[in-house]
């Protein structure tokens, strides 16, 4: 394989490289030398990036170069448009970050080793799960938790919310007390007491974060989607879901050999997905920068064709947090000035989200 044919390298900077063998991933010494170019990239990312998108790039970005945690997306938008096939060697995997190529890696066989809704674990818990039951308890766990901060003057609706309710919930369905939810509902206890899927906590409060920031940002928007049936929610939160996915990282493996945009890749190779450079691709969603509960454009990634109980449960603790906290409190307001910014690189989601309860 020349140079020229590997993707996501220009031969100008990459002359220096150890040759592969066809079908190889770098070895040790070329993620050496590829690691100093990435370095490179990064700091070449730094002085261009009020340029247009892609202005003076010679290598390709990596999702992990310094400042992506505070913001990804031009990152993201320069590997969409020209390197949608490349070797990131901080991530030791091949990068996708165009919505077509990342959602077949969710879905098709050929990429293994991760989870996708309908797989057998996840079918065998959501046997068990009743959607109406669950929905009652996930009621009455927002409108708790929402009561227990009516009356501040000043809320962090992160620390004060949503890090209790989905493990709330959790703890509810299962009938673990109270004051022993976050004991043993949290990480691998999740898990036992109520299956691989719903056990998804952290993720599912991450989710829960972003939501809530995306429609308080709009007072209006927020107060028309509280009295709004529940159809007309999961659309906002679905929207959320796009533009804020919790997960921005995703890693599978090659089975076989996979054609994708900008090249092949072959078996037993890892792969980076970039969930949230594919959720935000111009080429599938129209103004995809832009927080839209009434989106319907088409093709919103999903992780399987088959149900799951983590995330039929996020929608439903999605749709309660904001019932409860606008029955509880229907002037609230983000604090003034507050806008709440997301952190994370394989995660992502506000640290805080500071409100006044009374508006």
């Amino acid at each position: 394989m020349s140079d020229e044919a590997k993707p996501g390298i220009r031969p100008d900077r990459w002359a220096d490289l150890p040759p592969m063998e066809p079908g190889s991933s770098p070895s040790a010494p070329a993620r050496t030398t590829l690691a100093a170019a990435a370095a490179a990239a990064g700091r070449l990312w730094a002085d261009t990036e009020g340029a247009p998108s892609g202005a003076g790039r010679t290598v390709a970005p990596s999702p992990l170069d310094p400042g992506v945690t505070r913001n990804p997306h031009p990152v993201h938008r320069v590997l969409r448009e020209q390197f949608p096939l490349t070797y990131d060697p901080l991530l030791r995997a091949w990068v996708l970050s165009r919505y077509a190529d990342v959602a077949t890696a969710l879905t098709d066989a050929r990429f293994t080793h991760g989870h996708r809704p309908g797989d057998p674990p996840c079918a065998r818990t959501h046997v068990d799960v009743d959607e109406d039951e669950l929905r009652s308890v996930t009621a009455r766990t927002a409108h708790v938790l929402a009561r227990r901060i009516a009356d501040r003057p000043n809320a962090d609706l992160v620390a004060d919310f949503c890090h209790w309710l989905p493990a709330g919930t959790v703890a509810a369905a299962v009938g673990v007390p109270y004051r022993d939810m976050m004991r043993l509902v949290r990480g691998r206890a999740a898990s036992a007491l109520a299956g691989q899927c719903t056990g998804q906590i952290a993720v599912r409060e991450k989710a829960l974060a972003s939501f809530l920031a995306n429609v308080l940002a709009h007072p209006g928007q927020a107060r028309e989607l509280h009295a709004a049936p529940s159809g007309q929610i999961a659309r906002a939160w679905t929207e959320s879901l796009r533009r804020d996915p919790p997960v921005q990282i995703a890693v599978r493996r090659t089975a076989s050999e996979v054609r994708v945009s900008g090249g092949t890749i072959p078996p037993g190779e890892p792969v980076a997905l970039l969930i949230g450079a594919a959720c935000r691709d111009p080429e599938r969603f129209r103004a995809p920068d832009r927080y839209d509960p009434l989106r319907d454009d088409p093709g919103q990634l999903t992780y399987g064709s088959g149900a799951c109980p983590a995330v039929l449960l996020a929608g439903l603790e999605a749709e309660y947090a904001l019932r409860a906290l606008l029955d509880a409190m229907p002037r609230l307001k983000l604090a003034d000035g507050f806008r709440p910014e997301r952190t994370g690189l394989i995660t992502r989601a506000p640290r805080s989200i500071l409100v006044r309860p009374g508006g």
